[in-house]
């Protein structure tokens, strides 16, 4: 369990951006992607904001209608059977898979796999569904599982890269792609894999964000900037926000022996299940906390060596008060710098993860720490965390990344620079 871990490749389709470098500039200038969103043509409704991704067009129920910026090489054939989200994934992917310059050979080798997260697309689920009653049950269109499930992302990139590999997909809500990128780290680990894509992509529509408004956890702020405020004492709710990340791992003696950059290390993770309530946190975060802990541990750190931790934080009264003081309990006066980047792009639920790891991954390789955006009024529980306004211009050397679902699931990466550290 010594092999060390690098992160060689990085993509992008957020509402901050769809390439590093647009990613990188929003979170330095804390420039936030959420925007007004009326997400059912003709209807009022309260929820009036969301983190949007520019240039995809795919709100039609015919996949043949849907188009996506030039940039992205997308064969239209393949996109038929897929969701929106796979859309997303496909875009990310050709960003990743270009820095970790792996090759089709390399992707098919065994040696490589894929994990994927993602709830699937309640869109075509229900247009399919839907389709079924009105037409006869007898007349199901031959898409209609592999364009929706759950599994989709897996089924299609799978399929697409030539995996022979490890393959499959995660779903435990918003730590979904936490998970998916934890368990990756452990098949590099246990030597069963070299390398691992990790993928996680959500839907944006109002299939897949309408049903929180049902717990009353989506803002019903009509300003975009007050729509995601973690953290502060009158936040009411989270921006939903979809896309896709793409992180390429693997090990260093892998990444050595191709010629391939290590942008960052994954040290370790850890997760711990609150054990309190189906979708409330544990009031002190108590599940949290103990991932964090096991997480430095597995990575051979302490509290003190922390210089930043991108909390799970999604602006929600209830989540970002349980956070706050499982922080506290677990770093006490050592204070690290805390944000959460949901302010800029809002939560993509399953892809929240692996989003804000890649987040972490650009802090550390290019020496920045986001600050908190959006912060007016600090909460009492939040107000003894160390959260800068503004971007903080010095290397955060080793990382958290906080990740918490349904269920009281919560997942915790540990990330380092590999700058200062020779290979194993």
């Amino acid at each position: 369990m010594n092999r060390q871990i690098v992160i060689t490749g990085l993509g992008f389709v957020t509402s901050i951006g769809h390439s590093r470098s647009d990613v990188c500039q929003a979170l330095r200038s804390l420039t936030h992607g959420i925007r007004p969103w009326q997400a059912v043509p003709n209807i009022d409704l309260k929820v009036k904001n969301a983190g949007l991704l520019s240039g995809f067009e795919l709100d039609s129920r015919n996949p043949a209608e849907w188009s996506w910026p030039a940039q992205f090489d997308i064969d239209r054939s393949s996109v038929r059977a897929m969701p929106p989200n796979c859309v997303y994934a496909m875009a990310a992917l050709q960003q990743a898979l270009h820095e970790a310059n792996l090759s089709d050979t390399e992707l098919q080798d065994g040696a490589t796999g894929l994990f994927c997260a993602s709830a699937g697309s309640p869109r075509m689920l229900h247009h399919h569904l839907g389709q079924m009653e009105k037409n006869g049950w007898r007349r199901a269109h031959p898409h209609s599982v592999i364009s929706s499930i759950s599994g989709t992302l897996n089924f299609h990139l799978g399929a697409v890269l030539g995996i022979r590999g490890a393959s499959c997909g995660f779903v435990s809500a918003c730590s979904s792609g936490s998970h998916a990128l934890g368990y990756a780290m452990d098949e590099i680990r246990l030597g069963r894999q070299e390398r691992m894509i990790v993928v996680a992509a959500e839907d944006l529509n109002a299939e897949a964000t309408f049903p929180f408004s049902g717990m009353g956890a989506l803002s019903l702020q009509s300003d975009p900037r007050l729509a995601t405020r973690p953290f502060d004492r009158d936040r009411d709710g989270f921006a939903a926000t979809g896309g896709a990340v793409v992180m390429v791992l693997e090990s260093a003696a892998s990444a050595i022996s191709r010629g391939v950059r290590s942008q960052a290390l994954m040290l370790g993770w850890g997760q711990a299940c609150d054990g309190h309530h189906v979708a409330m946190p544990h009031p002190d975060g108590r599940g949290i906390a103990q991932a964090m802990r096991l997480a430095m541990r597995d990575a051979d750190v302490a509290a003190r060596d922390i210089g930043y931790v991108n909390a799970h934080a999604t602006s929600t009264p209830a989540g970002d008060r349980a956070e706050a003081r499982a922080m506290h309990a677990v770093f006490a006066d050592e204070a690290p710098p805390v944000s959460s980047t949901k302010a800029l792009t809002g939560h993509g639920l399953s892809l929240a993860g692996v989003m804000e790891a890649a987040f972490c991954v650009l802090a550390i390789d290019e020496e920045f720490i986001p600050g908190q955006a959006h912060l007016e009024n600090t909460d009492d529980d939040s107000a003894r965390l160390n959260l800068p306004r503004q971007t903080l211009f010095q290397p955060p050397r080793i990382a958290l990344n906080n990740s918490s679902g349904f269920g009281g699931s919560n997942v915790v990466h540990v990330l380092a620079s590999s700058k200062s550290q020779p290979p194993n």
